[in-house]
């Protein structure tokens, strides 16, 4: 598992993203030189936690645009399940479908955890603001979700 840290390029991928006009890849490549990224790593669609931080950039996502970034939600589930998911709570931004985990292994946030006792592999609630330039900004690790997004949109707006 790769380390990142801030101001270090930030791992490219292209992966089938759900948007609001449907299925489609998308590269962080094509913000590149044109807008930040907000890059938000979350287990699972429609679960508790989850839906409160997907609902709190919703919610701020016309001033993450206003502040010039875009949001991506990134999480292991499949685009079927990303567009319930997406649907039910009227989500503006692409959820990107990482089903063989590959871009979370890459930005170092596929690990274990822990539920009750049993342990298993998925993905730790990570946060990554990157530059218009490709670098890594700033990593919100461990996430709690509660004011969580107000904390990216200050982040983002000191770009």
């Amino acid at each position: 598992m790769t380390a990142l840290t801030e101001g270090a390029p930030a791992p490219g991928f292209t992966a089938t993203a759900t948007a609001r006009d449907g299925d489609k890849a998308v590269s962080l490549e094509e913000f590149k030189g044109k807008q930040a990224v907000v890059l938000y790593f979350y287990p699972k669609d429609d679960t508790p936690g989850c839906t409160t931080e997907a609902c709190s950039f919703r919610d701020q996502s016309k001033e993450f645009e206003a502040a010039g970034a875009a949001i991506l939600g990134v999480s292991p589930d499949s685009t079927k399940a990303h567009a319930k998911f997406r649907d039910k709570f009227a989500l503006p931004f692409p959820l990107v479908a990482d089903t063989d985990h590959a871009i979370a292994e890459a930005y170092g946030v596929w690990g274990e955890k822990r539920m009750y006792g049993r342990a298993y592999m998925g993905v730790l609630r990570t946060t990554f603001v990157i530059g218009k330039d490709g670098a890594i900004r700033k990593i919100f690790p461990n996430v709690k979700v509660d004011q969580h997004a107000a904390d990216v949109l200050a982040a983002v707006k000191e770009l």
